[in-house]
């Protein structure tokens, strides 16, 4: 029956839970595509018909105009179905790249198509390329932040610590206003840097570090701290 393949794969990402990635289903795909080859040749078919017969296609209504009509619809709606199969895909594609960075897990990667790990891949480049032009970091925070500032308190010495064009004393029990810009780096620092390796810099040349940043839209960022081993 004409459609039902379409139907296929839009009942399977209906099904799947919102923003969830399904397995592409090459099968399905494939079906339709060669389906919309068949609905393609009819029509060539029953247009040169009705030439033949010198009818006017636009107000002939015998049977190879019905048919053609037929063809026609069953061609567009199939092509409606697979422009919406790969847009919602695609949507999904591009939201990978924000909540998992540029590098995919292989379990996710195995669920798409070979278009659409190119696809993630110029998009994610894309993305690098403007932040780095720009010189933005667009993935610090996904929750546009209410100031561009926040502050900080210090929970041990730090000492000087260089931040952009100046520097800064961050002692123990220190209250500073900084750029988001500016303190955002040493929390992804903290968080993924192994826990006992050693660090040059001043922020990491400390016994026991807690840097809390109370940001300005009412959030709280807390960090564990990182022991230095002195030898």
């Amino acid at each position: 029956m004409y459609g039902r393949s379409a139907s296929q794969l839009l009942k399977e990402q209906a099904s799947c839970e919102s923003g969830q990635l399904t397995v592409f289903n090459n099968e399905a795909f494939d079906r339709v595509i060669k389906e919309c080859d068949e609905h393609h040749l009819q029509l060539e078919s029953l247009f040169r018909k009705l030439m033949e017969q010198n009818l006017d296609v636009r107000t002939t209504t015998n049977g190879e105009h019905l048919g053609a009509f037929i063809h026609h619809h069953s061609l567009l709606r199939n092509k409606r179905c697979l422009m919406a199969y790969m847009q919602n895909r695609a949507e999904i594609v591009r939201s990978l790249r924000w909540q998992l960075g540029p590098v995919l897990p292989e379990e996710i990667k195995a669920k798409m198509s070979y278009s659409e790990e190119v696809y993630f891949v110029d998009h994610s480049n894309a993305i690098e390329s403007y932040m780095s032009e720009m010189d933005v970091d667009l993935t610090a925070d996904m929750v546009p932040p209410k100031s561009p500032s926040v502050q900080v308190k210090v929970l041990d010495d730090i000492g000087d610590v260089c931040l952009g064009d100046h520097s800064i004393s961050l002692t123990k029990d220190s209250l500073h206003s900084l750029r988001r810009t500016d303190a955002e780096p040493f929390i992804s620092q903290v968080s993924y840097h192994p826990f006992g390796a050693m660090r040059d810099d001043a922020a990491f040349r400390l016994t026991l570090l807690f840097v809390l940043f109370l940001g300005s839209n009412g959030r709280t960022f807390g960090l564990m701290p990182e022991k230095t081993i002195d030898g």
